[in-house]
């Protein structure tokens, strides 16, 4: 793992939050993008090296509406980017950490993205990222 990529955040209402968000950074969004496969709409901020990425649910089936029904909204996961994800896939799960998904799929920010699940990393869900080529 090279260096945190995002936090995402999970939000109500994506108006809202992109405002409180840009006036909170002193930056403007640059990027909003919907990620049909998991029902979510995706705000982006670049803060040095890092960034925040805001998730709105676009249906109440979405991974993002049952968190917010369940934990409220916030913190929903962090991300790291890595050099290759399914070698990093292949890595974890050999040492013993529970994956959601064994094997990449696209993800909003021209990402490669997987999830490890909360329960093998004490509590946070944790998102791996790779840039798309």
């Amino acid at each position: 793992m090279r260096k945190i990529e995002h936090i995402g955040i999970a939000v109500e209402n994506m108006e809202e939050a992109i405002s409180i968000y840009e006036n909170l950074l002193n930056t403007k969004c640059y990027k909003i993008e919907e990620v049909k496969s998991e029902n979510v709409k995706t705000a982006f901020f670049k803060i040095g090296d890092s960034k925040i990425e805001l998730l709105e649910a676009t249906n109440p089936d979405s991974p993002i509406a049952k968190f917010i029904a369940k934990r409220g909204k916030g913190m929903h996961h962090v991300a790291f980017d890595v050099e290759d994800i399914e070698t990093e896939i292949k890595r974890l799960e050999g040492l013993g950490f529970q994956l959601i998904q064994k094997s990449p799929k696209n993800g909003a920010d021209n990402k490669l993205i997987a999830f490890l699940h909360p329960k093998s990393t004490v509590g946070t869900l944790i998102e791996l990222c790779q840039e798309r080529v």
